[in-house]
């Protein structure tokens, strides 16, 4: 279990595109059949919706995302926090999935995401401050839609108690790029949708003051 961990956190760290090497290990090493890897390996069994996400599964977008993320660890405040988050973030997907009329939802995933996170790195680490930092990640990672929509979801304060606004907005901008019909135009929305995140999030700090 320690040789995986280290062997992951290599590529996510060493990489320029991690996904090169966890697509290749995933269908050839037994290990992948074994808890906690079994959480990630559900990834590749979990649909999306193809309207938001039309390069299917969980795991094709979870690889998209640890690559952008990649290119951009540099600017992270704790970057291997940053990119095991990134690799993890979505692992509450499998659970939560359900088809709604006609629709496919993952309602809550981020909550259940953040207790498999915790359970898969406390079975591979007992870093307790990367396990904080990581679970903190994937809890707080779909804030950027609730803010920006002002949806009823949203809780900033909270949030910000957790962990730094910067770095939920930085993991949001590579999941969001995370997508299969990125375009400039596309990427330019993004980046402001994350810029709009982080100026209500000041605006609702100020305004509780």
């Amino acid at each position: 279990m320690v040789k995986m961990f280290e062997e992951f956190q290599k590529h996510l760290m060493e990489d320029k595109n991690p996904s090169l090497y966890f697509d290749e290990i995933i269908n050839n090493k037994d290990i992948y059949t074994l808890y906690p890897y079994t959480l990630l390996r559900n990834l590749i069994e979990t649909p999306q919706s193809p309207i938001h996400h039309p390069e299917g599964n969980v795991w094709k977008h979870t690889m998209l995302v640890i690559d952008n993320a990649a290119k951009r660890k540099e600017i992270s405040e704790n970057p291997i926090a940053f990119m095991w988050a990134a690799l993890l973030h979505d692992l509450g997907k499998a659970p939560t999935t359900k088809f709604r009329k006609g629709k496919i939802t993952s309602y809550d995933h981020d909550k259940v995401g953040s207790e498999l996170s915790k359970r898969f790195l406390c079975a591979l680490t007992n870093d307790e401050e990367l396990i904080i930092q990581v679970t903190a990640l994937v809890r707080w990672h779909m804030q950027t839609l609730f803010v920006t929509k002002d949806l009823p979801f949203s809780n900033v304060e909270e949030m910000r108690s957790d962990i730094s606004i910067k770095e939920i907005a930085l993991l949001s901008l590579c999941d969001r790029l995370g997508r299969g019909d990125m375009n400039e135009t596309k990427i330019c929305e993004e980046k402001e949708n994350i810029e709009s995140f982080i100026r209500k999030c000041e605006e609702r700090s100020l305004s509780s003051k």
